[in-house]
């Protein structure tokens, strides 16, 4: 873990129905990044610290009942977590580029569609811009596999296994032990039950066309949540005039399965952001 992540302290974001944890590092240009569903603010880790050190301000935000954040929310979903960004965004001061995994990449095009003046730009990990929410068989699919007393560890293994296919970051099962043990917090596997039931990507569809900032896509050539990874990242950069990367040896964590070839991606788009629209701190 880098020093500046051992070293923020966890700040609150009050929302109407509870409040949401995150922490900040660094100055300048501000960078909000989320995690996808069910993970931790950790797993930044590979970004965080290269990015201070170029001379951004990092806010690292928990989702709804995940991590630091209270487990007293209500709604969840891409909408609700859209909501979320763009909260820490005006509080912290904007625009912001927004880096988001999975259905956090979703919400931040969501975000971006609805708040242009707050979203500088995108980097979105393996994210979903279409799929809907499964039906109601996927529903009680959910409801059964994040039950107790089996479901933080069912999750944490397919975390660490299906998920991470390909290369493995060599602090894999640190994180994935630390996500079993945050689900075992009262109200937290709960929290990740109705997140899960909640999702419907189909939501995200309306505000592609609203997008107006850059946006830079990654997708692990393995991803197991899409049937041809390759395909569905040549569509999504298609639909929203995005700079795509194909990740190998890669699944759904291309940024800490591979950050040799993610961070690298990553810093440039940044600084081309900076540097070719005055995106600037507040």
């Amino acid at each position: 873990m880098t020093t500046s992540q051992t070293t923020a302290a966890v700040r609150f974001l009050d929302r109407p129905e509870g409040r949401l944890a995150y922490t900040v590092t660094g100055d300048g240009p501000l960078i909000v990044a989320v995690p996808g569903m069910g993970d931790l603010r950790g797993t930044w880790r590979e970004l965080t610290g290269p990015l201070v050190d170029a001379g951004f301000r990092v806010a690292v935000l928990d989702l709804r009942g995940h991590g630091d954040a209270d487990t007293t929310f209500a709604e969840h979903g891409d909408v609700a977590t859209a909501s979320d960004i763009v909260a820490l965004i005006d509080e912290l001061g904007g625009p912001a580029l927004v880096i988001g995994n999975s259905m956090a990449g979703s919400a931040a095009v969501i975000a971006a569609g609805e708040r242009p003046d707050a979203v500088a730009g995108l980097v979105l990990i393996s994210p979903f811009l279409r799929g809907g929410s499964g039906g109601a068989g996927m529903r009680l699919f959910f409801r059964l596999l994040f039950a107790r007393p089996w479901g933080a560890a069912v999750w944490a293994a397919y975390y660490r296994g299906p998920l991470n296919t390909g290369a493995k970051s060599p602090w894999l099962g640190e994180h994935a032990a630390a996500i079993r043990a945050s689900l075992r917090e009262p109200g937290r596997l709960r929290s990740l039950r109705d997140l899960a039931v909640a999702l419907d990507h189909d939501q995200v569809t309306p505000h592609v066309p609203a997008v107006v900032a850059p946006v830079l896509i990654a997708v692990g050539a393995n991803d197991p949540d899409y049937q041809d990874p390759a395909v569905e990242l040549a569509w999504m950069g298609e639909q929203l005039h995005a700079e795509t990367l194909l990740v190998p040896d890669a699944a759904h964590y291309a940024h800490h399965q591979r950050p040799d070839v993610v961070l690298p991606a990553v810093l440039r788009f940044a600084g081309s952001l900076r540097e070719n629209r005055g995106w600037r701190r507040a």
